[in-house]
């Protein structure tokens, strides 16, 4: 699927320096707001295309540079092993600085407060969302795809987990080696038990990246099919569009 929404650049300022962010716009003005975290491989043409399918469906979307501090922008799939070190390299205080400057930006400069927010990312951006919801406080809801590395690993935020406040959709593949199902019981425990509202689903037949289109070999078109209508259901009903 490739949504046609206007799109631009935009350097948001962080306190590591201007982090560049692809912004999706919806056809009419938005009073709600999504940001995309991107997957090991930076702000890809897929990460820029999810974001635009969110602008297709009212959002104005933000897909923020994680990278922005090591002068990597993106990165083929097939550099996986490239790619590892610099999401290694970005621990939690990274991440919570970069995605509370897109926040300020967009409380700023489009009038939308962080409420009428949430947090959706994807692979490493996975960890990277539910890092960011176990930090700042009054997200409107956060949405993870496949998040390595919360439960275990040297930036696990699981023990964080009572921190958060706003509403969280968790998706993970039953073939993913990357989250053991394991993790999985130890994450949907943490929410429970810490009365966290949440939605928590495993998709048989599935590994990771079972949603990402733009890599034939990993898509379960099923899974993620499903995945994605639970999602816009899901952030329909925290972020509900205007009247």
């Amino acid at each position: 699927m490739n949504a046609q929404q206007p799109t631009s650049w935009i350097a948001v300022p962080t306190a590591d320096g201007p982090m560049n962010t692809y912004v999706a716009r919806p056809d009419s003005v938005a009073d709600r707001a999504i940001v995309v975290l991107q997957e090991a491989f930076g702000v890809n043409d897929h990460i820029q295309d999810i974001a635009r399918r969110y602008a297709a469906r009212g959002f104005l979307a933000l897909a923020p540079d994680l990278f922005h501090r090591n002068g990597v922008s993106t990165l083929e799939y097939s550099q996986h092993a490239e790619a590892m070190p610099l999401i290694g390299a970005i621990g939690p205080d990274a991440i919570v600085t970069d995605v509370e400057a897109v926040l300020a930006h967009l409380a700023a400069h489009e009038g939308i407060a962080t409420a009428r927010t949430a947090v959706n990312g994807f692979c490493f951006g996975g960890r990277a969302a539910f890092t960011a919801a176990t930090a700042i406080r009054g997200l409107g809801a956060t949405v993870v795809f496949y998040g390595p590395g919360i439960a275990a690993g040297p930036h696990a935020v699981v023990d964080r987990t009572r921190h958060i406040d706003a509403p969280v959709l968790l998706h993970v593949g039953a073939e993913d080696p990357t989250i053991p199902g394991d993790q999985v019981a130890t994450i949907d425990d943490a929410l429970r038990s810490n009365g966290v509202e949440f939605e928590s689903y495993v998709y048989a037949g599935a590994g990771h990246a079972f949603a990402c289109d733009a890599r034939p070999h990993m898509y379960v078109e099923d899974s993620a099919e499903a995945a994605w209508q639970r999602t816009h259901t899901f952030l329909d009903k925290h972020l509900p569009p205007a009247a």
